[in-house]
């Protein structure tokens, strides 16, 4: 009985339309990036802006440090979503910073600030003279995906094209445990054309990211979803190309 209640609730979360797209669906069908974009913002119904999630399996072992794939890359329209930045900075870096947009810029007093578990930004960058103060915080930094990397282009003196360049719609891809990138590609208010040239922009970089020791097939499979929509299974080569 408990689990009958139990799948009921899950089925309840859904609108009563969503569920029958849900069930209707063909899951073994694959679809073309177009024709999966167009169909997920078709059904797109929520109250709220829904997002555009793209999965990618990555032939990847992840257990080898020289096979990690992570990057930064700069969506063409950006991701729909506002941005607050933080930096680590003093003197005429942190004059320059705020003066490009960035949203709470500091030294010590921000690291203390982290500290206390304040923490309004989702993006952190740094110029190379503070990372003795920011080395301090990698455990609560480190865990939530905030830590400035100079691979990511976050620990950096030109701090007025990393604040723009993540207010622009810069985003951060990352193979998971499993070689599992999952990334936010904009919103279902987008334009199709808007959301295909976003995930081609990622793809591109996650494809030019490919670790020179990985073998085999790169790209596995991939999927793309919307907030309450339904996981599409895609061509793989429609990610690149058109279909």
């Amino acid at each position: 009985m408990a689990k009958k209640e139990t799948k009921t609730a899950q089925k309840s979360k859904f609108p009563k339309r969503l569920r029958s797209v849900r069930e209707q669906l063909d899951t073994t069908k694959v679809w073309s990036l177009e024709e999966a974009v167009s169909f997920l913002k078709k059904n797109a119904t929520a109250k709220f802006d829904e997002t555009i999630e793209l999965a990618v399996n990555l032939g990847i072992d992840t257990k080898q440090s020289d096979q990690n794939v992570r990057g930064m890359v700069v969506l063409p329209h950006g991701t729909g979503k506002t941005i607050r930045v933080a930096v680590f900075a003093k003197g005429p870096k942190a004059e320059e910073a705020k003066k490009a947009g960035a949203d709470v810029v500091g030294d010590e007093e921000l690291a203390a600030m982290i500290q206390k578990g304040d923490m309004p930004f989702e993006r952190v960058i740094a110029t190379p003279d503070m990372m003795g103060v920011v080395g301090k915080l990698g455990q609560i930094l480190g865990p939530k995906g905030l830590m400035p990397n100079p691979k990511l282009g976050t620990v950096t003196m030109d701090v007025t094209a990393a604040v723009k360049a993540a207010k622009g719609g810069s985003v951060e891809y990352r193979a998971q445990k499993e070689g599992i990138v999952h990334v936010g590609v904009g919103k279902a208010s987008f334009d199709e054309k808007q959301i295909v040239e976003n995930i081609r922009a990622l793809m591109d970089a996650v494809i030019k990211a490919k670790p020179a020791t990985s073998k085999g097939n790169y790209l596995k499979k991939a999927a793309l979803t919307s907030t309450m929509g339904p996981g599409l299974k895609l061509e793989l080569s429609t990610l690149t190309k058109a279909a």
